[in-house]
Order: structure tokens, then sequence, then C-alpha cells
């Protein structure tokens, strides 16, 4: 039977509802044993996309255990930090990286869910009429760099991968959403893009010479997180341990449902065609959701280290800062076995 969002435990309706007023914020810590229900009355706005398509598409949006006061579309790490900071955004999904971003500027937040990846998600788009063919050409040029972002990261291993060293490139430091502006305008040679990114812009640029050049470079974790103060409210708490579970299962709601999902998000919200959806659709992973996370922190170690050495976000530090292990199986339980596990595509 195909497995439907509100399917397995019922993610919503699980959920008691409680007697009372939300709480005030800072009336729990870091310590307290996850909640079970979630307060009347209690909201959070939700920077997570797919998640919020998922479930338009599945006709579950009213069915939550807690108001979403905005889904606004903050996609890029810097942007998801500010707003974070300005205390404007309680729970966002990104790549490892903005988690370590916030860390090095101060920004106090957790990791709440993991999913991870064993394939490459970006590909290395070429400005039009480029002499890039592949990542030994990457040498001498211009590069689209993002720090603070997956991109970043993509950039730093895909150059350890080729034996590239910093000094034989040229860094162009942008955020992610400048870097469509820059390759159009040749003021960079090459940056790291993602789908449906890519298929957008190669439609536009390349007959002009703009090609897609292959990286092995694995950004391995899309995580869930949130600022430590809305953990810090019982009420947000609770909302954010109902999510969490929304989010995984929304996840595999799309993957089993790949007709409903690639209309809704692909075609309707990212304006791609129904073919190249198709298409796009057949590289991206089966969803895996770890029950233990130590290979999590591992890999953002190695992250962190690496962005340090390279002259990034000062000292290194323990990984182990980034999560609150409390929601370490939260994901993981939620969702069927055959997506606890890595299958080969």
């Amino acid at each position: 039977m195909r497995y439907a969002i509100s399917g397995l435990g019922v993610v919503v309706a699980a959920v008691v509802l409680v007697a009372g007023c939300a709480t005030r914020a800072g009336d729990t810590d870091l310590s307290a044993a996850l909640p079970t229900s979630v307060p009347p009355n209690t909201k959070l706005s939700i920077s997570v996309n797919t998640t919020r398509v998922a479930l338009e598409a599945a006709g579950q949006s009213n069915t939550l255990p807690f108001t979403v006061s905005d889904w606004p579309v903050v996609s890029a790490g810097p942007d998801v930090i500010q707003a974070f900071r300005g205390g404007a955004l309680d729970v966002a999904s990104n790549a490892g990286i903005p988690p370590i971003h916030a860390h090095a500027t101060g920004v106090d937040a957790k990791i709440v869910g993991v999913k991870v990846r064993s394939t490459p998600l970006y590909q290395l788009a070429t400005a039009p009429n480029s002499s890039i063919n592949s990542l030994a050409d990457l040498r001498g040029k211009r590069i689209g760099f993002s720090p603070g972002q997956a991109q970043g990261v993509v950039v730093l291993r895909t150059l350890q991968a080729a034996g590239i060293g910093l000094n034989e490139v040229k860094l162009v430091e942008l955020n992610s959403p400048q870097f469509l502006t820059a390759l159009q305008g040749k003021q960079i040679d090459v940056a790291p893009l993602a789908e449906p990114q890519t298929t957008k812009y190669l439609a536009q640029y390349g007959d002009q010479g703009a090609r897609a050049v292959a990286t092995p470079a694995v950004d391995a974790l899309t995580i869930l997180w949130t600022p430590t103060a809305v953990l810090q409210d019982s009420a947000k708490l609770a909302a954010v341990t109902a999510f969490v579970k929304i989010w995984a299962r929304a996840d595999i709601w799309s993957w089993e449902h790949q007709d409903q999902w690639l209309d809704a998000y692909y075609v309707k919200d990212q304006k791609v065609s129904a073919e190249d959806a198709r298409r796009i659709q057949s590289t991206v992973d089966k969803p895996f959701y770890p029950a233990e996370w130590d290979d999590a922190i591992k890999w953002e170690q190695e992250t962190i280290d690496l962005v340090t050495r390279s002259g990034y976000f000062g000292k290194s530090f323990d990984a182990g800062e980034l999560f609150d292990r409390r929601f370490e199986s939260l994901a993981s339980e939620a969702v069927p076995a055959q997506y606890r596990i890595k299958e080969s595509q």
C-alpha cells in the first residue's frame, strides 16, 4: 500500500493537543525530554518549501498540530542565519555547512533532523563559451564561491579531489542566488548549481556553449535546524518535535507518489517541463534517515576542518555541538524501515 504522510503512526492526529495557552519563551532547557503534545495556538515560521508543497499536494496542509504562521522561501544559508538572528524564522532545511557558519558568527542553533545523501547533488555549470570541459580545466579559473553554503563546500571538496590548490584558482565570493547572474555576465567562469537550476540555466545558455561538468563532491547532509531559543520555548519545542516527523514523512510521500510530486513541485512550483522533471527525479537518491548521527557528525567535523584549513570560519570546534541528540532517532522512527537504510539507486 502506498505510504501517506499521515499513514504511519498518523503524522498529525497522533499528536495530542493539550489545554492551556502556549508557554513563554525560555521556560525549558536543552536537557528536557521531548514533549509528546503540542499546546494550542502554537505557531512556527518554517522555511522548508518541499514539505509545504508535499503537504499541499497530499491535501494535508490543514491537518498540522500547530499553526504555520509563514512558509517563507529562504533557502540560502546566510539568509536563513539572518532570519534566525532576527527571530523571523523558527525552522529551516539546509545543507550541513550553514550551521557551521552560524556557529562561527555567534548564532546559537541546533540540528534536529538529518537526511543522508550518497551521490553528488551539484554540477559545475560553466559560463557561455567556456573552455572548461573537465575538473583539470579549473586551474586558473574564476569560481563562484559561497563559503557559508553547501556550494562552497562542494567547491572545496572538488578542488581537493582534483588535486588543485586554492592558490591555483580565484574564488569569487558570492551568495549562491548571485551565481546565475555572474555566469550569464561572464563575471565568473564556473559555479556549482543543483537541479532544477542547472536545467533552467542550460536551457537558456546551452546553445551558447554553457555546459555542466560532473564533480565527485557529495554534499552528504540535508538537515533540519532551529535556533536554540526556539528549543527553549516548551510550546515551540513541542511543535518542532512534531514537525521533524512531518518533514521526514512528507519526503517519503514525495518519493512514493512521484507523478503527483513531479507535477506539484518541479512543474508547477519550480517551472520546469514534465520531461525535465522526470529526468531530474531519476537522479534523486532514495530517502535515507539514519537512526544514529555518528556518521553525520563525522561528516560535519570533516567539513569544519576543511573550511577552517582553507581560512574560513576561524578555528575548528567539536561538530557534536551543532546537534541536539534528543532528536536523533525521531525522523528515522517516523518512516518505514526501508527508508532507514542505504540502498543503491
